[in-house]
């Protein structure tokens, strides 16, 4: 009762906020408390200028770091609050005013345990960067080397939780009074954010990410990530080497220092290839402020807070399916998602295919350089309802950073177009990953990997077979008589039989 009440209260306060910035939709959508809703509009209502997500950014800016994380992950939600509320919050700006220097300063010290002073020949109290959860300060390591240190903001873990239970129980209560929603996954998307945030405050996850990153992209010099100083990281300070350049989407200065956008251009989109397709484990925060272009013409990444990761079957589908439609085998891209499980397989594979179609042709009849694929998978997951299709949060995620990049590269070069660069990657990973190579390759890779689990299950079916001897194991009485009419045929067991012709099929395919 104590956590109804206060979280009643809580949300009454967002809710005249987002009154006053005429963003109450949200709630009145979602049929959340209404009373608290018809209350708050009563006291706070102000009409203002603007398109509906543009008025919410505003409004989640005001109530604070958290709603600022909700902001960003509403905006792959196209599913749930439409294609241009999402993309409006897609621009959301993940900043805040910065805390003291001094207060930065105190935080790293307890950190070290040392003066920064000690730790650092030169550090600027001034930050270059202040974000809902952390700021960023330039300084000099003692050996002269040019570092950019990520400091936690005060307080930022008590707020998280006191809204991240607020969160939590406004998706409980949707999926009590709204079942019709509960296929969006409101409970287990809140999940995902939580557990998002709970690695974006412990800054050593974030050093591990940009680590991985790194080695995924070891010698490949178009694409920098910037190395981990991990002597001065720890759960609340990142210390990285700095980056310098030009943000990606400032085009004329790009052009002055010499680079051509078309070859820059391509760099970012074989380094999102990659990342997506070949490694599976994507940068999820794409924005221009993150991505810079170096003197030498190779794109530089910074903050690693926000990161994707795509299992191999997955990949396989979204390539098989990025190509279908840049095929326009729209027959092919409905099959996909049957075969990946996101339509269920009662529901009709032509209708599908007929809505795919409908989705597809508006976009992929603009001009090539105007073609998004990001849009395209947006409005996909807006025939949920039709197809009964559940939310996939992995692939929602990269739908945003997919609309996040495009955005850029536009900025960078309005007549290109990053995916039909990167087509040809994409169809060569295809072949590389479904030809009979690659077929044989993924057998004898599930071989190897059943030949080394037969021990453990060969162990626990003789741990299993004594237990039942000593009477530490009872069978279902059923059970018990299936057993029984089979030895009473004088036969073996079917399942021991199977397990016996399987441990033969091992045995000679290895020899």
């Amino acid at each position: 009762m104590f956590r109804t009440l206060r979280n009643i209260a809580r949300l009454l306060n967002i809710a005249r906020i987002l009154a006053r910035h005429d963003a109450l939709f949200l709630l009145e959508t979602l049929e959340v408390a209404p009373a608290v809703v018809l209350a708050a509009g009563a006291l706070s209502r102000r009409k203002q200028e603007g398109r509906p997500g543009q008025r919410l950014a505003r409004a989640l800016t005001e109530a604070g770091p958290s709603f600022i994380k909700l902001g960003q992950a509403l905006s792959t939600r196209s599913d749930l609050l439409g294609e241009e509320l999402t993309t409006d919050l897609s621009d959301l700006q993940d900043r805040l005013p910065p805390f003291p220097g001094f207060q930065a300063r105190a935080f790293i010290e307890d950190e070290f345990g040392a003066p920064v002073d000690v730790l650092f020949s030169q550090f600027e109290d001034q930050p270059v960067a202040a974000a809902s959860i952390a700021q960023v300060h330039y300084a000099v390591t003692e050996d002269g080397r040019e570092v950019a240190v990520k400091v936690l903001r005060p307080g930022i873990e008590a707020d998280f939780a006191r809204d991240l239970d607020l969160f939590f129980w406004v998706a409980e209560t949707i999926e009590a009074t709204r079942p019709e929603l509960r296929r969006l996954k409101p409970l287990e998307s809140i999940k995902t954010l939580a557990e998002t945030v709970e690695m974006e405050m412990d800054l050593r996850f974030e050093a591990a990410a940009a680590a991985e990153l790194a080695e995924n992209f070891e010698g490949d010099e178009t694409f920098i990530v910037p190395e981990v100083e991990w002597t001065l990281t720890g759960r609340r300070v990142l210390t990285t080497e700095r980056i310098s350049g030009i943000p990606l989407d400032d085009r004329g200065p790009i052009i002055e220092a010499g680079h051509d956008p078309d070859a820059v251009l391509e760099k970012a989109a074989t380094s999102f290839f990659k990342q997506v397709f070949r490694d599976g484990f994507f940068h999820a925060d794409l924005h221009p402020g993150n991505l810079f272009v170096n003197e030498d013409g190779a794109i530089a990444v910074v903050d690693f807070g926000i990161m994707g990761r795509l299992d191999k079957r997955t990949r396989r589908h979204l390539g098989e399916l990025l190509l279908a439609f840049l095929t326009r085998d729209y027959r092919r891209a409905a099959e996909v998602h049957f075969e990946a499980g996101w339509v269920p397989r009662h529901r009709s594979v032509d209708n599908f295919t007929q809505a795919c179609r409908s989705i597809a042709e508006p976009i992929l009849d603009k001009p090539q350089n105007e073609i998004s694929m990001a849009r395209l998978l947006g409005q996909l997951f807006q025939v949920t309802e039709t197809f009964e299709m559940e939310a996939q949060p992995q692939l929602l995620l990269l739908q945003k950073t997919m609309l996040v990049a495009e955005g850029t590269g536009r900025a960078l070069n309005p007549d290109a177009n990053m995916w039909l660069m990167a087509r040809p990657l994409i169809e060569q990973w295809m072949v590389d990953t479904l030809g009979p190579e690659a077929q044989i390759r993924d057998t004898v890779t599930q071989v190897t990997d059943s030949m080394r689990r037969l021990p453990g299950l060969l162990e626990r079916a003789e741990r299993s077979a004594a237990d039942l001897a000593d009477g530490r194991l009872k069978l279902h009485p059923e059970t018990l008589q299936a057993l029984s009419q089979g030895n009473n045929r004088q036969s073996m067991p079917g399942a021991l039989w199977v397990l016996v012709l399987a441990l033969l099929l091992l045995l000679l395919f290895v020899v």
